[in-house]
């Protein structure tokens, strides 16, 4: 007599925990793990995580048997407890101009979009996302027409300085010469509705035996959270930019609906007393420019006005078009002309150039390839059409 266990219906297994990744801890964290997964004893957990941390954030390896200055059975340790994959890129675009556009992948349907643009800063700044998607709805912002999925860990937002420099090849972290100066968290999402993961993510970023990019390098751009502001500065000790587009309630509310919530004077008396504001650590306040909306004289006499008393520069920056997006931008000559009035009043007011329109990775660009039709079916549309 044969018996057969029919298996047809039993319950699929459950599937294997995913192992934490150490990329995104903080010294502390990266200690205190090791030590929680019995991988070193606590006496020895601050020596052997300042190791690891530089092999992760200074030589950028992502397997430990790379590892070659810990022990062979430690390292194994480390294989079966913990990961140093990166997230995967779904997609790479070149701009005409050298821009750079990553679509990476943290998890199904988790998808941002992270821009390297060279000649910017120090020699290049990376744009990054603080989510996926945006809960602001500015109505200028292609990013602002994708509902909010849910925020980045700090381990998602390092990853995509990691993904940067591996593309650039920059591993080791150089000292000089590099094509990676500046961080600028001005991609997707609203930075301080996440300030926790930013400020470990900036933690991370500015550490001198990693990735080494300076605090005063690392920017973070906000339309206006009021409330964390203080903390922003006090945590991170980022610069700090102003998504500010417009100079009275009224227009702001349009622009930027967070406006409604906290209006233009609380606002800016908040900007006057944040953290190390001075004239060596300005704040930049970022205009985007939008025809016959916000572009003229009087406009610009108002906003000297409204900054008056504050270290600051203005970014005036050229509206960059979206699919279906209600604006135009403004003319040359009268983003010239406002330019001129802010320069008189004594303010640097730089026309910042559009990088990377052709691959949809300018400033307000940026959207996750899940709510967007994929870059290349786009391409070949337009090849059609063309034809």
């Amino acid at each position: 007599m044969t018996i057969t266990l029919d298996l047809s219906h039993a319950p699929a297994a459950a599937p294997a925990p995913a192992k934490p990744n150490l990329t995104g801890l903080t010294r502390q964290g990266l200690a205190a793990a090791l030590v929680d997964a019995g991988v070193v004893r606590p006496d020895k957990a601050r020596m052997r995580a300042s190791q690891i941390w530089r092999w992760i954030h200074h030589y950028g390896v992502t397997d430990f048997s790379a590892m070659t200055d810990v022990a062979k059975e430690t390292r194994a340790a480390l294989a079966e407890a913990f990961t140093l994959a990166r997230p995967e890129v779904v997609e790479r675009q070149v701009s005409k101009d050298g821009t750079r556009k990553w679509l990476i992948r943290m998890a199904p349907g988790i998808e941002v979009e992270t821009v390297y643009i060279p000649d910017v800063g120090r020699a290049g700044a990376l744009c990054v996302s603080s989510q996926v998607g945006c809960t602001l709805n500015c109505t200028f912002c292609h990013t602002g027409t994708q509902p909010l999925v849910r925020n980045l860990t700090a381990a998602e937002i390092v990853a995509q300085v990691q993904v940067a420099r591996d593309d650039l090849s920059e591993w080791p972290s150089p000292k000089e010469d590099r094509r990676l100066s500046n961080v600028v968290f001005m991609g997707m999402g609203e930075p301080l509705y996440n300030l926790d993961n930013v400020a470990d993510a900036i933690d991370i970023i500015a550490d001198n035996e990693g990735i080494a990019i300076s605090r005063r390098r690392i920017t973070v751009s906000t339309s206006g959270v009021v409330p964390q502001l203080k903390a922003l500065g006090e945590r991170t000790q980022a610069m700090l930019a102003i998504s500010l587009h417009a100079t009275n309630d009224e227009l702001r509310e349009k622009l930027v609906p967070l406006n409604r919530k906290y209006p233009i004077a609380e606002l800016m008396a908040e900007i006057r007393a944040f953290p190390g504001l001075s004239n060596a650590k300005r704040v930049t306040f970022e205009y985007v420019m939008l025809k016959g909306v916000n572009d003229s004289p009087a406009e610009a006499k108002a906003l000297v006005k409204l900054m008056q008393g504050i270290p600051a520069k203005i970014n005036l920056i050229p509206f960059n078009p979206w699919p279906g997006s209600p604006y135009e931008c403004s003319d040359w000559k009268t983003i010239e002309a406002f330019a001129a009035i802010l320069n008189r009043a004594g303010y640097a007011s730089p026309i910042r150039t559009p990088r990377g329109r052709d691959i949809l990775a300018a400033c307000g660009q940026l959207k996750s390839e899940s709510e967007k039709l994929r870059a290349s079916a786009r391409r070949a549309a337009q090849r059609a059409a063309a034809e």
